[in-house]
């Protein structure tokens, strides 16, 4: 019973819950059918309202074009009337402007015309003047009793007279005023570099004397049949001269550096008594020895008192070997330390480099050392040493022109020549030959006295100056600029002198009569 039940009350849910799937399933596809007719239904509404709204906006849309299509057409043909219209006023302005070429050309053709006739007169003008100036010049020929280029001669003749004299005044003015002011500003600069620059005054021999403590010695110098005295000359290369001044010797010889160890050799052999030609040689070459090192000290001492620094060694010997070096009987050395301090002084006073200049003005005649060695002039030797020690090109260019040997084309050129000038002009720095003083005197005159209308020169003070004579007949007042000024030149482009030269030309005239 109670399992019977069991299986009723099985059966009856199962039953149960069987109906109520199926009512549910039921309640659901109800469901879903009603919402799928009201989606349907919405859907058919979008799209009738969509199908509305397109066409409205395709109504709208046509409109719009109609009314765009509209306003172009109204545009171009607006566009189209103001083009008309412009190509007719531009059509218009060019038949004006062609009735206004016409017209301009027709007045173009009569103006041709007029020009023409109005040639054809000048032309024929012209031919009556020229036969007019024809008849006035063969009257005036006539009248003047000389021809067309007689006349013509004479009047070039008397302008080239005016313009001369003219010329003549103007060329000594600008002179004046330039020689003015030239010299009054290098007086003052060359006054101040001398004055500041303190040098001796004297000039060298060529003998030098060995004072002996008494004469005695004169016969252990000569030695037995005079084997000392000929091993002494034989080794230095000077001559002794044994006189009667007492208690001395004289050396002779225009080397100085052969002079200096003679001097040496001698007054240490007198030192040491012991006089005989193998003590004489071992003596001269210790002497040499000692002289290069003395050189070699006295190049030193130049450059550490110019205060030139960075010079090869070698040249340091070469400046020493100076010291016993002389030009007209100047020592080198003084005058190049001398010339290097004018040269420094005037370069401060230019604006240019005072080391570049000192430098300069002690090499200047660096080739004096090598001369009697090498062949070829001192300047040229001098430029081949600097070029050998690689020194500055603005130097190398000062040491070859300082002679005019080359065109100076620097201010430092220019300041060693005036440097170097000083130097050897200033009074008591050489002594001049006689024989060529007078020579030098003689070209000169003979150079002025070359020019025409010169009647006579006459070179003076000490050839600084020149006075020329001229014959007044032949030389004018405004000649005589002129004269002055050619001589000055050819003095400059022929001669070799130190200093300046004054050229002074003199015309004189004169009137004689007498009373009886």
């Amino acid at each position: 019973m109670t399992i019977l039940w069991v299986v009723l009350v099985v059966v009856a849910a199962a039953v149960s819950g069987a109906v109520c799937f199926y009512l549910g399933g039921q309640h659901r596809r109800r469901t879903a059918e009603a919402k799928i007719g009201s989606a349907e239904e919405e859907a058919k509404r979008i799209v009738n309202e969509a199908i509305k709204t397109a066409e409205q906006k395709r109504k709208e849309a046509v409109v719009e074009a109609k009314d765009e299509a509209f306003r172009l057409k109204s545009e171009a043909d607006r566009e189209i009337k103001e083009r008309r219209a412009e190509v007719s006023r531009q059509e218009r302005r060019m038949d004006q402007k062609e009735e206004q070429l016409d017209k301009r050309t027709a007045a173009m053709e009569r103006k041709e015309e007029d020009l023409k006739k109005r040639a054809e007169l000048v032309e024929a003008r012209l031919d009556e003047l020229e036969q007019l100036k024809m008849r006035q010049n063969e009257k005036l020929e006539t009248i003047a009793a000389m021809t067309q280029e007689e006349a013509r001669a004479q009047l070039l003749n008397r302008l080239d007279e005016e313009l001369s004299h003219e010329k003549a005044l103007k060329v000594a003015a600008y002179q004046a005023n330039m020689k003015d002011e030239c010299d009054t500003l290098a007086r003052e600069m060359i006054g101040q570099a001398i004055a500041r620059c303190a040098a001796d005054t004297t000039s060298e021999a060529t003998v030098s004397v060995v004072p002996l403590p008494n004469d005695d010695m004169k016969g252990r110098i000569i030695g037995r049949e005079g084997r000392n005295i000929r091993a002494l000359e034989t080794a230095t290369g000077c001559d002794l001269i044994i006189d009667d001044t007492p208690e001395a010797i004289t050396l002779s010889s225009f080397d100085q550096t052969r002079r200096e160890i003679a001097r040496m050799t001698l007054e240490r052999l007198l030192a040491d008594g012991r006089i005989h030609p193998a003590r004489i040689e071992e003596t001269v070459d210790r002497c040499r020895r000692e002289l290069e090192l003395t050189m070699k000290r006295e190049g030193e001492k130049a450059v550490m008192e110019l205060g030139v620094h960075s010079l090869h060694p070698d040249l340091v010997k070469l400046i020493g070997r100076l010291k016993f070096r002389t030009s007209y009987g100047q020592n080198v050395l003084g005058h190049s330390m001398e010339v290097a301090w004018l040269a420094g002084l005037m370069a401060a006073e230019l604006g240019v480099n005072v080391q570049m200049a000192r430098r300069a003005g002690l090499l200047h005649d660096i080739g004096k050392a090598l001369d009697h060695e090498i062949e070829g002039s001192h300047v040229q030797i001098g430029v081949d040493i600097c070029k050998k020690y690689r020194e500055n090109p603005a130097v190398i260019h000062a040491v070859e022109a300082h002679h005019n040997d080359v065109e100076p084309k620097t201010t430092l050129a220019f300041i060693v020549m005036a440097a170097d000038a000083i130097s050897a002009a200033r009074p008591g720095a050489r002594r001049e030959n006689m024989e060529s003083y007078i020579k030098r005197l003689e070209t000169l005159e003979a150079l002025c006295n070359g020019f025409a209308g010169v009647e006579s020169s006459y070179a003076v003070q000490a050839g600084r100056e020149v006075r020329i004579l001229v014959q007044p007949d032949k030389i004018s007042d405004d000649q005589v600029v002129l004269l002055a000024r050619d001589v000055a030149k050819k003095i400059e482009d022929e001669l070799d002198y130190p200093g300046q030269i004054k050229v002074n030309v003199i015309r004189e005239s004169r009137a004689v009569e007498y009373a009886k």
